[in-house]
């Protein structure tokens, strides 16, 4: 097994480091949350994604039963090196907010939303944010109809484990 196994699926064993640890632990221990009612409200004002804000799903091999709409995948276990490139990406695109998810945003999205947000005070930017959706993934695929249907490839089947 690759010490690049995803965290959620694949835990380390004694023996084995996590994915992450090859890469500097965030400063940033409390990363900005954004709850699913709050990415939800926003959506219907008319609000989307890839221009007014970006959706970063993190999961790798547990990638499976949909997506939240508009969303880009990247998995986390290669994300840390790629920072620079998108913030330089989302800043030329004038991203106001990152928001970042996983299965459930307690490993890989709080992760992920405090090293870009520690980028991003290192560059002395206040006009970005860095955020991660609250419960992930599976707390979105659990809160019902409205926000099923802004799932891409939903498969019911797979929420129901």
């Amino acid at each position: 097994m690759s010490s690049k196994a995803s965290e959620a699926t694949n835990p380390p064993t004694s023996s084995e480091a996590p994915w992450y640890a090859a890469y500097p632990a965030a400063r940033n221990k409390n990363p900005s949350t954004l709850s699913r009612v709050d990415l939800l409200a926003s959506i219907k004002e008319g609000k989307k994604p890839g221009k007014d804000f970006v959706l970063v799903d993190l999961r790798r091999t547990d990638y499976e039963g949909g997506t939240i709409r508009g969303s880009i995948n990247l998995p986390a276990q290669s994300l840390y090196p790629t920072i620079p490139t998108l913030y330089t990406l989302f800043k030329e695109a004038k991203v106001g907010t990152v928001i970042w998810y996983c299965g459930s945003s307690r490993g890989r999205g709080n992760r992920a939303a405090a090293w870009f947000d520690d980028y991003i005070d290192d560059r002395g930017d206040s006009d970005m944010r860095s955020v991660v959706l609250v419960d992930g993934i599976k707390g979105w695929a659990s809160a019902g109809r409205d926000c099923v249907e802004l799932m891409d490839e939903y498969k019911e089947e797979a929420w129901r484990k």
